[in-house]
């Protein structure tokens, strides 16, 4: 039977600042959950560290909050214990392209079954608003008082060139449309990345609500024949920020995924599977 979305609600609620692009990634995710065809027990949240790393605690399913940069791994040994589940990634952009970013190269490019969410709000919003790695050049903070110096990490280019099987940008201001993205990523087989500009009410004062909305272009629409099978064609619309941002799937290509090319997963999930008969002595004997 389909998820209602009373179902989801936990007993706690978030204590984001009012106004936080975070709810509206968060009512986004429930929304998802509810038109999929997915059993609600079936769902794992992943997070990090930060503002948006709570939601694991907001959405009620299965859900662990893990260690600063660190759900990459831990998402991976859950689909790889039950590669049954539908496993959700959920991180910042410090955590996921700053601490994490080693964790989130590789997940990229080993394409387990999985979504890897973003919200980007290009500051450390947690810890009062510190330049992140995807803050503007030129951009002022309480760290950076007279501005970025290095370039911005790229996180659509990033993640094509690392291997991810299906990439997306949203925004967390158009609620519809994250919905649905995240409904795609969460379909596709094989790594799905979505990058979501998230603003920071408290602490980005450039990266606004309506600083987006005057940018987000939606991918294919106009004059626009944006094809998603064409690597050359998403690594350019990534490029495109300061007057146009693009958001919609980027890229998408058909590869088999790393739990198809286990044979350890062949007769079933890791946890159905029995343990009697299996004997490690000749293992432990080759490591003394």
């Amino acid at each position: 039977m389909p998820i209602e979305l009373k179902q989801l609600q936990s007993k706690q609620f978030p204590t984001w600042c009012p106004g936080c692009g975070d709810y509206g990634i968060w009512m986004a995710i429930k929304q998802a959950m509810t038109q999929l065809d997915i059993p609600q027990e079936n769902y794992v949240l992943v997070s990090g560290i930060g503002c948006g790393s709570k939601m694991p605690h907001w959405v009620r399913t299965f859900g662990l909050h893990t260690l600063h940069g660190r759900p990459a791994p831990v998402a991976s040994g859950i689909k790889l214990a039950n590669h049954k589940l539908t496993v959700i990634i959920i991180g910042g952009d410090g955590d996921s392209y700053g601490i994490g970013l080693g964790h989130f190269t590789h997940l990229m490019r080993r394409n387990y079954d999985l979504l890897y969410i973003v919200e980007n709000n290009q500051v450390y919003g947690l810890t009062t608003g510190q330049t992140s790695p995807t803050s503007d050049e030129g951009y002022c903070s309480i760290s950076t008082p007279h501005g970025v110096l290095e370039t911005p990490i790229n996180p659509i280019s990033l993640s094509i060139s690392a291997g991810a099987t299906w990439v997306g940008r949203s925004f967390s201001g158009d609620i519809k449309h994250l919905t649905q993205m995240i409904m795609s990523g969460i379909q596709h087989k094989g790594t799905a990345f979505l990058d979501i500009l998230q603003p920071c009410v408290t602490f980005n004062k450039k990266n606004t609500y309506q600083w987006y909305q005057e940018r987000v272009h939606r991918l294919g629409e106009g004059e626009d024949h944006h094809k998603v099978t064409d690597k050359l064609a998403a690594l350019k619309a990534a490029e495109s920020w300061e007057k146009k941002i693009n958001i919609g799937v980027y890229y998408e290509e058909k590869r088999p995924t790393y739990e198809e090319g286990l044979p350890q997963l062949k007769k079933g999930t890791l946890v159905e599977q029995s343990l009697e008969g299996i004997d490690v002595k000749s293992l432990l004997d080759r490591l003394k």
